[in-house]
């Protein structure tokens, strides 16, 4: 089929090969229907304007629907030979109405054209994947309020450091995803711009209403700026960076599972819903679904940076490099939902081992920090506290000992500070207790089991107003392209 920038006859035509390796139809087919919005909404305003014929304008936007449903049903054949999707489209319309077809791309280029499919799209998928990311957010919270009171060390560097429950340092996951929603909306906010009507570079000569087809598309604007708008890739740079954030939260929370699932920490089990088995070892069931999303993680990154490079060397408006974007956002969109969904059911499947948890507190003096605390409340500066406490730990260090099993005169042998009268060896025992430790901890964001009732309460919240507002904007989004009525 000619293509839509061919003028006139050429001498011998474009080579085989470069006119395959320009094509992209094979990716941006996926653009198909945001393509169609966007042609009824611009021929709509061409009728309103006056621009086309009322007749002409509602024969183009009526063609343009029953495409769209043939495509949504499956009977719409796309010709493999087409440049692009939307050079099919025009093709398509064309055949089916003769010169009237021909008459939908005044005022506009492909440059536009692309554009606003394009950024459609990158719409729905902001939304999608918020909608995702509040899955993943109920999986934790629905393990967290089920283990409000299992204790397990929490760690810094690899190490055993304080007391906490489960349920706190799932909390902490859920509080990166809450950010990584935010993103995506407030991303989203700022995509929220019409390219369409921005013509190659510098608009229409055409009376053209740009106000018009953004509201016909469900846009908050128009773009501010013609030359930007078509050279403008910064929705898919902002969607795929709050992509690379959110996998990078996951990947770290699947290190916690792969960690918890080792036979070293033995800290949860996960179903067989979530894990295989080895193709040698009978005995073994490994948590592939975490490695997997550690390893996709770097996908994703990857497809971020991609995307920044592509664009640093770019002259303003448009130029043929950014045609590679779809394909990176494409594969970025895939992986991440797919690695959220999966992350979701992966969570679902861990079963904590309780009794293992509160035995690994049992061992590293996790409650030192707590001594020294006491010590303060009785008046002790902290780093002097500080010095008693690690007193303790090297006098209990390699005799198997806890620092509650020291008896009163063995701790005021190794610091007179434990022999006050105002210290009470027994008060102090009590005080270091795992069970005491996380439950004093009671400040906003702490481990006591009051807050993280709070948090879990508060996050239901937040994922129900979330799905709130995509439920609205899902229905503006099912709304857009809705011919607007053909001046008569």
């Amino acid at each position: 089929m000619a293509k839509l920038w061919q003028a006139g006859t050429t001498v011998g035509g474009l080579d085989p090969g470069v006119e395959a390796f320009l094509s992209s139809l094979s990716i941006d087919s996926k653009l198909l229907d945001e393509d169609i919005q966007g042609s009824i909404a611009h021929a709509s305003m061409l009728g309103e304007t006056g621009i086309l014929s009322a007749d002409d304008a509602r024969a183009i936007v009526d063609c343009l629907a029953a495409i769209r449903a043939e495509a949504a049903d499956g009977r719409l054949i796309v010709d493999p030979e087409s440049e692009d999707v939307h050079s099919f489209i025009e093709a398509e319309l064309t055949r089916r109405l003769g010169e009237v077809g021909k008459a939908v791309h005044a005022g506009r280029s492909r440059n536009d054209q692309v554009a606003t499919a394009f950024r459609l799209y990158v719409l729905k998928a902001f939304d999608r994947t918020e909608a995702a990311v509040y899955s993943a957010i109920e999986a934790i919270i629905h393990l967290a309020a089920e283990n409000r009171t299992s204790l397990m060390p929490g760690y810094t560097h690899l190490q055993r450091a304080q007391p906490i429950s489960l349920a706190h340092h799932l909390l902490a996951w859920a509080a990166a995803l809450e950010r990584d929603a935010a993103r995506l909306r407030d991303g989203r906010a700022r995509a929220d711009e019409c390219p369409l009507g921005s013509g190659a570079l510098a608009g229409s000569g055409l009376p053209v209403d740009r106000n018009m087809t953004a509201a016909a598309l469900g846009f908050a604007r128009p773009s501010r700026n013609t030359m930007d708008a078509v050279a403008d890739r910064d929705a898919c740079v902002e969607y795929a960076a709050a992509c690379a954030s959110l996998m990078v939260h996951l990947s770290r929370a699947c290190e916690d599972i792969a960690l918890w699932a080792s036979s070293e920490y033995g800290f949860v089990r996960v179903k067989d819903s979530a894990s295989t088995g080895s193709s040698i070892m009978p005995q073994k069931r490994n948590p592939d679904p975490a490695e997997l999303i550690r390893g996709k993680s770097a996908r994703v990154l990857g497809n971020l940076q991609a995307l920044l490079v592509l664009q640093k060397g770019l002259s303003y408006a448009y130029n043929r490099d950014l045609q590679e974007d779809k394909e990176l956002l494409f594969d970025l969109e895939s992986t991440t939902l797919s690695s959220l969904k999966t992350f979701a059911v992966l969570v679902s499947a861990l079963e904590p081992r309780k009794d293992r948890m509160r035995k690994a507190l049992d061992e590293g003096f996790l409650e030192a920090t707590d001594v020294a605390e006491y010590l303060v409340l009785k008046g002790i500066p902290f780093r002097t506290a500080y010095l008693a406490a690690k007193a303790l730990v090297q006098r209990c260090l390699g005799s198997g000992k806890r620092l509650s099993d020291l008896s009163a005169e063995e701790a005021a042998t190794v610091d007179k500070l434990f022999a006050l009268p105002e210290v009470s060896w027994q008060e102090l025992r009590a005080y270091i207790e795992p069970e005491a430790c996380v439950t004093r901890r009671g400040q906003p964001g702490g481990p006591a089991p009051e807050r993280t009732l709070e948090e879990i309460d508060r996050l239901k919240l937040v994922v129900l107003q979330g799905l709130k507002e995509l439920g609205a904007r899902r229905v503006g989004l099912l709304n857009m392209g809705t011919p607007v009525s053909a001046k008569s």
